[in-house]
Order: structure tokens, then sequence, then C-alpha cells
């Protein structure tokens, strides 16, 4: 079944939104589905978040454009953990399809989870042929709830064929998670059995990231969602576990160089609720 949502008069004008029921068929993944269909001009930033993002574009026209300090590009990406300034812009109408994988998840699918840290690179440069035939089956489906049918059976069969991370790995980062990031590194380590150094480096092979900065960007991810949902700076720092006010205003202008109450009106958050429903 098929949920949809819109909202209007934001940066992304006249945009449809389609996300599936949630289901257990894959663990760590979860999608949603945005048409544009009136002509109009998109221009966005990310706000980093705890996932390894594919954006598949689906449109017609001149497609989805990224913009970061190094690079330009165009078309499907992959966006891998903390991509720094990353604009996201495209004009015209049409569809785009993105994929949020918990790195456990991203690790599995994509095969490179280390090497695509901090980086957006091309669909096809990680998927190779796989990526055009993947574009083609979803270009020709007629409806958001085939484009999701088609991904599941694409990213299950993915995830089958590749063995899962260490399960110490898997639940390490299943705690930071769940304790919100607050939990340190070293009752981690305790609570797997390992040694801080054995989970530092296995955990960063892995998963692309440090138990520590994981933490970060868990806890910062929760300090956004509250700041959108309209709580003082303060209030927010208290609730998400930062010593005072400056420490959480250091933290998100480290991860987005803005401020949080610039980071309150994100246009990117804007749409959580709608799209990645809790």
């Amino acid at each position: 079944m098929l949920s949809t949502g819109a909202r209007r008069g934001w940066a992304w004008s006249d945009v449809d939104i389609a996300v599936p029921r949630p289901s257990g068929r894959l663990p760590g993944i979860r999608m949603a589905g945005f048409s544009q269909r009136v002509p109009a001009f998109v221009d966005i930033t990310m706000v980093a978040h705890p996932s390894v993002t594919l954006l598949v574009d689906l449109s017609e026209a001149a497609g989805l454009a990224y913009d970061t300090q190094a690079r330009h590009q165009r078309g499907s990406a992959v966006v891998g953990l903390l991509p720094g300034d990353l604009r996201v812009t495209g004009r015209g109408i049409g569809d785009c399809l993105q994929i949020r994988l918990e790195p456990a998840a991203a690790a599995a699918v994509l095969g490179a989870s280390a090497e695509l840290s901090g980086t957006t690179v091309a669909l096809e440069d990680v998927w190779g042929r796989d990526a055009d035939r993947a574009e083609d089956r979803l270009r020709a489906a007629t409806s958001w709830r085939e484009r999701f049918t088609i991904v599941e059976e694409i990213l299950g069969r993915r995830l089958a064929a590749r063995p899962p991370v260490d399960p110490e790995v898997g639940y390490t980062w299943r705690r930071t998670l769940a304790s919100r990031g607050r939990v340190r590194v070293e009752c981690l380590a305790d609570e797997v059995g390992w040694s801080r150094k054995r989970l530092w480096s296995r955990f960063r092979s892995q998963l692309g990231i440090t138990p520590k900065r994981a933490a970060r960007l868990v806890r910062f991810d929760n300090a956004a969602h509250l700041l959108a949902a309209g709580r003082t700076p303060a209030d927010v720092a208290t609730r998400s576990g930062y010593v005072d006010q400056s420490h959480l205003h250091r933290e998100v202008k480290a991860f987005t160089g803005r401020t949080p109450t610039d980071l309150a009106v994100a246009p990117w958050l804007a749409i959580d609720h709608v799209a990645w429903p809790d």
C-alpha cells in the first residue's frame, strides 16, 4: 500500500511525495518517491544524516545536478556519509527516487561503503551497467508502487549476495542509533567484548566512519530534527546531550556551516515527517 502527501509553498513547489508502507524485507533501507509536476527550478542543500543516500534520477528533462566544493555532476548519484556542502539542483518536471541506506545495509548493497564516506559519485561508477538497467526498469514502471517493488527486488538480491557486516559492528551501529549517539565508544566495546582499538578499526573499515564520528552524526541528526520541530536551541542542546548551547552551535556549524536558527528552517528537513515518517 502507498501513502502520499504533498508539500507546497517551499523550495520545491508542486512536489508530490510517495512512500511505501514499512516492510521488513529490506532492513536498514527506506525510500521515497518525489514527483514534480509543474515546471520549476529546484535548488536545495542537503543536511547530513546517518544514511548513505541513493538519488535515482528518473526525470525526462535536464535532470538533477550536484554541486560540491570539488565537482559538478548530473544524473543518478550515491551520496556517502558526511558529504559536506552539497547542493542538489534541477529544472523542469520529472521524478526522483531517494533511497536511504543505513551504513550496514550500504556496505552490502554498494560494496564500497568505506570509500564512499565524504563523497558524491555517479551511481554507474558504483553499479556499472546495472545502474542503467535499473533506471530503465524504473522509468518504464507506471506507478510508484511498481517502482518500489522493483527496488525491493534489486536491493534484496544485492543484500543476499554479500556477507553482512560483523555482528559486533552491526550491534554497535544499532546501539548508537537507539541511544541517539549518547553511548561512549568504550562502553560499546565492552558490550561486544572487543577492545576499543579493534572496534574502531573494524567499524571504520566496514562502515566507512569511526564509532565516535558516527555517534556525533546520529546526535546531530536528532538535534536537527528537534530544531526543525520548533524547539529552542537551548532546549535541543539539553535534550540531545550537548554540554551547552555553545556546544550545539559548534556541532551544527561543523556539520552544515549554518547556525541552529538557520538549520531549523532548512527545506531539506521540512519534508522529513512526510517522506521519512517515524
